[in-house]
């Protein structure tokens, strides 16, 4: 929805300015042209652009011509004098006309938008959602400015990316604009699909482990010369179709530890220090099989550090992406950015060709708070000053996410002029998008920040909100959120646009309150189904999409809280129960176990809390009561989170006795496999007719073990989680 502010003009220049000035409407009526010195598509969609918002301010049209017939005219495209790069512009008043010029790609429909943003003052805050003045007289003063972005493509995700204004106003570029389509990144499998040739040469795949493994996440044998030769059949098919782009990503199946193991491999990769070794010779050897094309290929995981010797050639593209870094601080200022940041250098030392992926939310939970904003611009810098030219920043940028909307308009700015004054970047964003509430939701992002930094607490992408729950998010500190945005919403009441965006970012404190009030046993139950109820309301009228990277749902998440976190009725008759080893956990996960079993809690849709694990092998505990009980029905509960390697277990067998000593059978069950990506929790339950009593009970659980073929970790150790044993 746009925000119109109506008001008049009036400025009083000196006569040189005025004679220097572009009048491009008065009292309503068209007094210039728009002309176009090329027919460009980039040209005629900023003409457009122009011309739709000169319109929206004035309610006068002008003209877009291809030959101007006077002077005082708005002249568009041509190539901006050297110096101004890929997506750069120029702007001057020249001759009695104002020019824009481009210095490549997409440079005047980014003239267009500084000139419509720093000289008309429109300011473009969210999908469809501006602001203007309106005026019956449009006036340019003299301009005289050359720009060129930080990096020559720039890419982040929000949802705004649907409005095509947006897109052009934020400066963001798709994959699709620089890469064959769909190939992207993680293309190993869609070259060389291993359901096509997995079983005809398994020779092309992975050897992990003592075998070779094919499969949709595996690695190829980068050493074998006929991988080498089915790849280029491929890809020269693939150009022939795509005559038109160049760039294209040869790039590891997602998973880690997954690279090749044999012999060969193991030899490259050793003489090299890293296993990027074998990838980067590989796509040399494509480089100059294709010399006038480009190719990407990612340092991610397994690949991050560069190797010591080989070089990646001119037209070979590195994907540097920083995934397993902490954000709490920069990445200069903590072990696992310190860590990256040498291998920055280390990339930026042997190629001036870098493309940076950067992480910048919590992707197992958009709508938990993720206070990262006062570490944007030193990384950026960093990436500039490294020699990065391409940056996309990931942030999932979904609707109702952790401030999606200033995420987006703050890398934008950042992306285009990592220079600038943050701080005033932030105020022009708080202020002009959320109104008089701006000033309190300043205090709220910068009150957060602090207490992250001072609970010494750790910002992980794959994080959860219970996680702080003793630090940021402790509830004093959640008690003056909420004071801080009652006060934003008071201060915009009587505006219904941007109550409701304050609303829209209250979202993550009333997520968090539900994620944390679900560890407690004493919950307010009626405060809490209230809360609940509430944010089910707020999320439904919003749209919000997804609640993680998974694709689970609000209404999911508020249906299983009901169904899972609220007491319920039914009592655990094990609650409290003793636990005694026999395969215990891993020791990670021991000391948690001997509660976290029959607390009466159970874990959300992250392992941080309740969940006790295993990795690569089966379980067996046995549960003492206490004291003899009749019941009639045993069940576990295990999570699914293919994405964590966490993998539902195969089956389960439990056994009773009154002693401890002889055991009998209660029961078995299995469970399907489940390839669905979303996050899920299932129970192993067995049921009697007929009421049994004892005092133990033995859980023996038989693990997955390994990754299967179709995942991301094949061949390596599967992990599966229990969160609580339910017996009645």
């Amino acid at each position: 929805m746009k925000r119109i502010i109506a008001a008049a003009l009036f400025c009083i220049l000196p006569l040189t300015a005025i004679s220097a000035q572009t009048v491009l409407v008065r009292n309503s009526k068209p007094k210039s042209q728009i002309v176009l010195a090329d027919k460009a598509e980039e040209t005629v969609q900023a003409a457009g652009l122009l011309q739709d918002f000169v319109h929206r301010i004035s309610g006068a049209r002008l003209p877009i011509v291809s030959e101007a017939q006077s002077k005082g005219n708005i002249i568009i495209g041509g190539h901006a004098a050297d110096g101004v790069g890929e997506d750069g512009f120029s702007i001057d008043t020249e001759n009695g006309n104002l020019h824009i010029k481009t210095g490549g790609d997409k440079g005047a429909i980014y003239g267009v938008v500084t000139l419509l943003e720093r000289y008309l003052g429109v300011s473009y805050w969210a999908y469809e959602t501006y602001d203007l003045t309106e005026s019956e007289d449009v006036v340019i003063p003299e301009i005289h400015i050359r720009e060129t972005p930080a990096f020559r493509y720039r890419q982040s995700q929000n949802y705004g990316l649907q409005d095509p204004v947006f897109k052009m106003w934020y400066r963001f570029e798709s994959p699709g604009e620089e890469f064959i389509d769909h190939m992207w990144v993680h293309t190993f499998n869609r070259l060389l699909p291993s359901d096509k040739y997995g079983k005809t040469h398994p020779e092309y795949y992975s050897f992990i482990n003592g075998e070779r493994r094919p499969g949709h996440n595996s690695q190829w044998c980068l050493t074998n010369p006929a991988v080498f030769d089915a790849v280029v059949e491929k890809l020269d098919s693939i150009f022939k179709a795509n005559p038109d782009l160049k760039m294209i990503s040869v790039s590891q199946n997602d998973g880690n530890f997954t690279h090749c193991a044999c012999p060969e491999c193991k030899a490259v990769e050793e003489y090299e220090g890293a296993p990027s070794g074998n990838y980067i010779r590989f796509l040399n050897k494509l480089a100059q099989r294709f010399p006038d094309k480009e190719f990407s290929t990612l340092a991610y995981l397994f690949t991050m550090d560069p190797p010591k010797h080989v070089k990646p050639l001119p037209n070979v593209n590195i994907m540097l992406c920083n995934i397993d870094c902490k954000r709490e601080v920069p990445l200069t200022d903590n072990a696992s950015g310190r860590h990256f940041v040498k291998a920055l250098e280390g990339w930026s030392a042997i190629s001036d060709n870098i493309f940076l992926w950067d992480y910048g939310i919590n992707f197992d939970g958009y709508l938990t708070p993720f206070p990262n904003f006062h570490t944007m611009q030193k990384n950026i810098r960093l990436y500039k000053e490294n020699d990065v030219t391409m940056h996309f920043s990931q942030v999932n940028g979904s609707k109702g996410g952790d401030f999606s909307e200033l995420r987006a308009y703050m890398l934008s700015k950042l992306m285009w002029d990592p220079y600038q004054d943050v701080d005033s970047l932030m105020t022009t964003f708080l202020n002009g998008y959320y109104g008089k509430a701006g000033a309190y939701i300043n205090n709220y992002l910068k009150m957060l920040e602090g207490a992250l930094l001072s609970s010494g607490k750790e910002l992980w992408i794959y994080d959860s909100a219970i996680t702080h729950k003793d630090g940021m998010l402790n509830p004093q500190l959640i008690k003056t959120y909420n004071e801080l945005f009652d006060k934003a919403e008071a201060a915009v009441a009587d505006d219904p646009e941007k109550l409701r965006r304050v609303r829209l970012s209250r979202l993550s404190i009333m997520f968090s309150e539900l994620e944390i009030a679900r560890t407690y046993n004493d919950m307010d139950v009626n405060e809490i189904t209230a809360k609940l109820n509430l944010f089910e309301e707020r999320t439904e009228a919003e749209k919000v999409p997804a609640i993680n990277e998974r694709r689970n749902t609000p209404e999911e998440y508020c249906n299983l809280y009901r169904e899972r976190f609220l007491p319920q009725q039914e009592k655990n008759k094990a609650l409290g129960a003793k636990v005694t080893w026999i395969l215990p956990p891993h020791s990670r996960y021991r000391d948690l176990g001997e509660t976290a079993l029959t607390d009466g809690l159970y874990g959300g849709s992250t392992y941080v809390e309740s969940w006790v694990g295993w990795e690569g092998e089966n379980a067996a505990f046995i549960l003492d009561m206490g004291e003899e009980k009749e019941f009639s029905r045993i069940e576990s509960d295990f999570l699914h989170q293919l994405g964590a390697w966490v993998l539902l277990p195969v089956s389960g067998r439990y056994s009773i006795s009154s002693d401890g000593e002889e055991y009998s059978v209660f029961g078995s069950f299995d469970i399907p496999e489940d390839r669905d990506v979303r996050v899920k929790f299932t129970k192993g339950t067995v049921t009697k007719d007929k009421p049994v009593k004892a005092r133990y009970i033995k859980v023996e659980i038989e693990g997955t073990i390994e990754c299967p073929y179709w995942h991301y970790g094949i061949g390596f150790p599967s992990w599966f989680f229990i969160d609580e044993v339910f017996v009645n």
